[in-house]
């Protein structure tokens, strides 16, 4: 069975019990051309519609149902209980695993679903339009996973990536330090070999997955002479319970709550030579043909974001009552929601843009970094000005944009500062090449 078939067949299992019994008729997962007839996000009736954006097809629409009925049924009733424990269950990975939720844009030949990168990004979108940051999906199966099938062996793309699609085993990526943070270069772990064996030492922090995680690619230095810090940089595949392998505490951030971050100790780590990812000391050039993808992951989840703000804004001031009427009636309010919309909307369309781009491997560094940039700032400002919508309720925790503001914070943050973004489209922008 061809892979986007064997994804859109699972998706027609997991919506049976929504056709009463009957999986919806085969027609619709015939693979199709975009349809250039369906509605772009601002023409439709809500920003989350199913059925719109010119850069899926109907399979993806039908894929969209069942990962909306998983995150609706199986992750938003139990994420108040996951923020007091500060990470998710197992069982949710393994459930994942179960419905095709994983390593969906990594191919079968290699242990992966075998769909396309639209379908991952549906996976992004669905999990932001619950408001549920706690599962760290999206890092593990398309920033980990793919470092591990582009650059790994045989044996450990057979070794890892079957049991990461099936959420039995759980990946976390390592890079930033104490004091090296979106500066790759100023990275202090060291491995140095032993025999044919590397001994690795040092720390990391605000790990995502940390405290979870079955396997860990670590960046590491592995060439202190190198002519620069760049050519001495590899990768390492470091797996829990690895003597000297030690996770600290789970670190209580101001949002995120649900997500497991940690810090990561490696102290005498022996690793054999098959832990190596890669080739030695190509680990900075493989981490910057990787970081355009996780840029463009946190630009789609956060206008996937600021798509469900905006929704649950819509709802909230048309139900709120002051002055005799609801607030939907102020024309100070409709203007707001006027420009939020439109804000929106232009932000996605760049980013659907830019993730057409990406499956046809067009999306460079500079544009990457201005989905980015543009999009987690857009967030954060949509954040604010819906908690202000929402007035004193927008402040407290159980309403949901409570949560979508403080989780919208670390968005400029990580993958990168936006200050460092700025540098890279700048950089681009000067450059004579």
């Amino acid at each position: 069975m061809a892979p986007w078939r064997s994804l859109a067949s699972r998706a027609a299992r997991l919506l049976a019990p929504l056709a009463g019994g009957r999986a919806p008729s085969a027609r619709y997962y015939q693979t199709e051309n975009p349809d250039l007839t369906r509605l772009e996000t601002s023409s439709a009736k809500t920003l989350m519609d199913i059925g719109t954006r010119r850069i899926f097809s109907s399979d993806h629409d039908i894929f969209r149902q069942s990962v909306r009925k998983f995150f609706r049924e199986a992750v938003a009733p139990h994420h108040a209980e996951w923020e007091k424990a500060g990470q998710v269950s197992r069982e949710i990975w393994e459930e994942a695993g179960r419905r095709g939720l994983l390593g969906v844009n990594i191919a079968e030949e290699h242990g992966g679903v075998g769909g396309d990168l639209f379908s991952a990004a549906v996976v992004w979108e669905e999990q932001m339009y619950v408001n549920c940051s706690g599962p760290g999906f999206s890092l593990h199966s398309d920033i980990v996973m793919p470092y591990i099938v582009n650059y790994g062996s045989k044996e450990q793309i057979k070794r890892f990536v079957p049991d990461m699609t099936a959420g039995k085993c759980i990946g976390a990526i390592a890079m930033t330090e104490p004091s090296a943070g979106s500066d790759l270069q100023g990275v202090r772990t060291y491995a140095k070999k032993d025999g044919d064996d590397w001994i690795l030492n040092g720390s990391k922090v605000f790990i995502t997955n940390g405290w979870l995680s079955d396997v860990v690619i670590v960046v590491a230095v592995t060439n202190r002479e190198a002519r620069s810090p760049a050519h001495g940089i590899s990768l390492f595949l470091v797996e829990n319970g690895m003597k000297g392998f030690t996770k600290g505490r789970k670190l209580e951030k101001i949002g995120l709550k649900a997500q497991d971050t940690a810090e990561l100790f490696f102290e005498d780590v022996r690793l054999p030579t098959g832990a190596l990812l890669g080739q030695e000391n190509k680990g900075f050039y493989y981490l910057m043909a990787e970081l355009p993808q996780e840029r463009l992951l946190i630009g789609d989840m956060a206008i996937a974001s600021c798509e469900f703000m905006f929704e649950e804004t819509r709802n909230y001031v048309k139900q709120r009552k002051a002055f005799g009427k609801t607030i939907a009636h102020l024309q100070t309010v409709q203007h707001k929601l006027a420009e939020l919309k439109t804000q929106i909307c232009i932000g996605r369309t760049f980013l659907d843009s830019c993730i057409l781009l990406h499956s046809e491997k067009r999306l460079d560094s500079a544009t990457a970094s201005m989905a980015k940039y543009w999009a987690s700032d857009l967030q954060n400002n949509v954040a604010t000005q819906c908690v202000q919508l929402h007035g004193g309720w927008g402040y407290m925790w159980e309403y949901p944009i409570a949560k979508s503001f403080v989780d919208a914070r670390v968005q400029p943050i990580y993958g990168g500062t936006n200050e460092i973004m700025k540098e890279l489209i700048a950089r681009d922008i000067v450059s004579d090449k």
